[in-house]
């Protein structure tokens, strides 16, 4: 069950900041409809060859299949381009699609800003889940802020074992919202709400569904109106709560359940994971795929603020849980939360850098905005066999790509 759980982390990974392989060079133009070309956006050469250096060195070093990249500074495009293969034969190129995972979360979090901003504020982030959810434990103590910012004491749905047995034994499994909270409350609480941090999904199943008990509509209905349509995410869709993704598709492919399916040592294996049934990862309803595009743009407007007050906008993106929160015995995978690390509402804060990360199945998505420059990088990735370790774990190694990246566009001054 460690190995499980071990693997399944680097499956679910919030942090892993991924580029991609080596291959084919393609792109696409500023919409995300454009279609293959050379590399687009207004980079000087130089500054271009700098980025593709990076990208072609990663692609190298950590055995990608794929990668996609999109770099935009006060939302105009820099570069956007492509290498590498969706699968044999078939070129990856900027408009495909993938799985958007944690970036839902950052989308309720901005969901969350706007009720709390109405003129007759729907919400406030103090307000107890009992007002909505009372049949849950401790609702009379764990506040909306207290979900969004990750201090419920909630455990993690995703690391009991009923959740990593059904996972890894069938990945096409469908889960309930109602049946990840359950999982998730059930267990002993980590820390009394409001005393510790720990990453947990229960929180943003949970508050899934109060948006539901909120509006009195559906969550996907709920996605569409407050964050899909204001912010323009044309892309990014919950395709009917199914797992189908639209085309053109970004194929993932993974060894992960190796030891599960005891393939023997040596034995090549690698399995086409697109469409596991990502069910799991949060409520019904933000379970969304996207494009860079779009990636990019969730990045830009919550990160400027563009869309919400001042005061939420500090509430989302603000350094507000600055040496907060500790590892404890009763919550080891707790952490200390310093102005290098920390959390916001649905989004990681790298000192000044806001940034968000999907990775699972074979496939990584990330983000980072830095403010001060309205600068946006973007990428999605996907592995070849070489990434993985023998028994099936995934070699983590690219928050080094992204960062140098970073440096390339803010002279130094990466996260």
């Amino acid at each position: 069950m460690q190995h499980k759980k071990t693997t399944f982390g680097r499956w679910a990974s919030r942090l892993a900041l991924t580029l991609a392989t080596a291959g084919l060079l393609t792109a696409c133009g500023g919409g995300s409809d454009a279609g293959d070309g050379d590399p687009t956006g207004n980079a000087d050469a130089a500054t271009r060859t700098r980025i593709e250096s990076v990208v072609r060195e990663a692609m190298a070093a950590h055995h990608m299949r794929a990668s996609i990249v999109r770099i935009t500074v006060d939302g105009q495009n820099v570069y956007t381009g492509a290498m590498g293969e969706s699968t044999p034969g078939v070129p990856a190129t900027p408009d495909m699609h993938f799985r958007a995972g944690s970036f839902g979360f950052t989308l309720m979090g901005q969901i969350f800003a706007k009720l709390a901003d109405q003129p007759v504020p729907r919400i406030s982030l103090d307000d107890k889940l009992a007002k909505w959810m009372p049949e849950l434990p401790r609702a009379d103590q764990v506040s909306l802020r207290n979900l969004l910012n990750m201090t419920s004491g909630y455990p993690d749905y995703v690391y009991q074992p009923v959740t990593l047995d059904i996972l890894y034994n069938d990945p096409y499994h469908r889960f309930t919202t109602d049946q990840l909270i359950e999982i998730g409350v059930s267990e002993p609480e980590l820390f009394e709400p409001g005393t510790n941090w720990h990453y947990s999904h229960t929180n943003y199943a949970i508050l899934g569904k109060v948006l539901e008990r909120i509006t009195g509509k559906p969550l996907d209905a709920v996605m569409q109106e407050y964050a899909l349509g204001p912010m323009g995410l044309k892309a990014t869709s919950g395709n009917n709560g199914t797992p189908a993704i639209p085309e053109p598709v970004l194929h993932s492919f993974s060894s992960e359940r190796r030891e599960v399916l005891k393939i023997p040592d040596g034995t090549p294996f690698m399995e086409d994971a697109t469409f596991w049934d990502p069910s799991w990862t949060t409520a019904s309803g933000a379970v969304l795929t996207s494009n860079i595009h779009d990636i990019s743009r969730t990045m830009e407007i919550v990160g400027s603020g563009a869309q919400v007050s001042r005061e939420m906008y500090q509430q989302q993106v603000g350094l507000n849980l600055v040496d907060f929160g500790e590892k404890t015995d009763r919550c080891r995978d707790c952490r200390h939360l310093t102005a290098e690390f920390s959390y916001g509402l649905g989004v990681t804060l790298r000192g000044p850098w806001l940034a968000q990360t999907k990775n699972f199945a074979g496939s990584g998505v990330s983000s980072l905005y830095l403010p001060s420059k309205r600068l946006a990088i973007s990428v999605a990735t996907t592995y070849l066999a070489g990434a993985y370790k023998d028994n099936g774990d995934f070699l983590e190694a690219s928050n080094a790509m992204l960062k140098s990246l970073a440096e390339v566009m803010a002279l130094g001054n990466g996260p």
